[in-house]
């Protein structure tokens, strides 16, 4: 058997350890006393989003690269990703001194396309999508010699994420729980081998997209099978189908795996935004997603969340942040058709600021057709403190004397 397609072992993820000493940074294992206060436990973030490249990933890609033999370093390495594992794969492979190429589709955000050359390797965008790119890089490592690095699916690549788990427990050995985001499963897989070789009796819990929930419908199944039902702003963890070597070790060692929404994943991410100061990506939210929607019970609990990585799409962000404080009633869309006459902005505008309201965006749409003749329709989005704040400004807007429709945030 080829010792890559070997399921890892624990001697494996501490000799890993030990390679990688000095090589990556030690990210901090954040104890967050908001949270803890709120659920009832003592939770601890994980922060790989401060690791380099700003994922988990170069853990696995820097010591995969040690095990190439040197006719492999000359030939170079090639992968397959638009995310974190191509700027992992091209730091660790600039790192050996190894030539590496990177196939990402066609469409990739052209930030993660400049991240990755940054690192050093060459680019070819090939593919409508990470099957078509997939495909092209698997040829070209045929016909040009190059080694293929998996994302997942193999036992150095998880022996390089394992040592996670070491990490967590050399600093917390009395952690009860350790919550994990789930892709195709290397993550998990490498930190559950070394965290039960360490304690048998920590619980280690996975989180996936309840829209590609491939490993956890695997398990379930008990074979290998390929589940996707939409997409999702989790793209980290967005993986059809996850591999051998992951589906083995996952239902061998993983005591729970469970799904959250986007809409819960992206109120995470702005809660760890705004209370714990710490920008994470959709993926490396999923943990603090899994505790709010209570798919997790951690009352009473030592619990470590692997915060997987902080490489965030920036347009996506502010998309995020906007809904969430919708959801958060500290943003309101409040929708006015008013007589289209002087003064009547103002009047409305004054009843905003008198109530203590900002106006953040103001629209007039006198095109709509809905809008009757000599009148305007205008929508105007404010920031308030929350609800009880957002009824006050109502209540002051009712006495103006126009009616209004609330359109979205309360």
């Amino acid at each position: 058997m080829n010792q890559d397609t070997e399921l890892t072992t624990f001697e494996d993820i501490r000799d890993a350890a030990k390679f990688l000493t000095g090589k990556i940074n030690r990210p901090p294992i954040d104890y967050s006393e908001t949270l803890s206060k709120k659920y009832s436990s003592e939770i601890y973030l994980k922060m790989e989003n401060l690791q380099k490249t700003g994922s988990f990933k170069i853990r696995g890609a820097l010591y995969k690269m040690s095990k190439l033999t040197e006719e492999e370093k000359k030939a170079g390495t090639i992968a397959v990703s638009a995310g974190n594992h191509a700027q992992g794969v091209a730091l660790a492979s600039k790192i050996s001194g190894i030539n590496c190429k990177i196939v990402m589709p066609l469409h990739t955000n052209p930030s993660k396309v400049n991240a990755v050359e940054g690192y050093g390797a060459k680019v070819e965008l090939v593919g409508n999508d990470y099957a078509e790119a997939r495909s092209y890089a698997l040829s070209e490592s045929v016909n040009t010699g190059r080694t293929f690095i998996e994302g997942f699916n193999d036992r150095w690549i998880m022996a390089g994420q394992g040592t996670i788990a070491m990490e967590i427990l050399e600093d917390h050995p009395d952690a009860d729980t350790i919550i994990v985001p789930v892709g195709g499963g290397g993550l998990i897989s490498g930190i559950a081998i070394a965290a039960k070789a360490i304690n048998p009796d920590i619980k280690i819990i996975g989180v996936q997209s309840d829209r590609i929930d491939s490993m956890k419908a695997s398990i379930e199944s008990g074979e290998i099978v390929e589940r996707v039902s939409g997409e999702t702003i989790a793209d980290g963890i967005a993986i059809r189908r996850p591999g051998e070597l992951t589906f083995a070790a996952v239902s061998r060692y993983v005591d729970k795996i469970v799904t959250v929404s986007d809409e819960t994943i992206a109120l995470a991410l702005y809660t760890l935004l705004e209370r714990n100061k710490i920008l994470v990506e959709p993926a490396g939210a999923s943990g603090l997603a899994a505790i709010t929607e209570n798919k997790i019970d951690v009352r009473g609990k030592k619990v470590v969340i692997v915060i997987s990585g902080g490489n965030t799409n920036l347009l996506l962000l502010s998309k995020i942040i906007f809904k969430s404080m919708e959801h958060e009633t500290k943003l309101i869309r409040i929708g006015f058709k008013i007589p289209d006459r002087p003064g009547t902005l103002y009047r409305i505008a004054s009843a905003i600021s008198q109530a203590g309201g900002n106006i953040y965006h103001a629209e007039v749409d006198n095109l709509d057709e809905s809008t009757p003749i000599g009148f305007q329709s205008i929508t105007f989005t404010v920031n308030v403190r929350g609800t009880k704040h957002a009824d006050e400004l109502l209540e002051n807007l009712k006495k103006v004397g126009y009616s209004f429709d609330i359109l979205s945030g309360h």
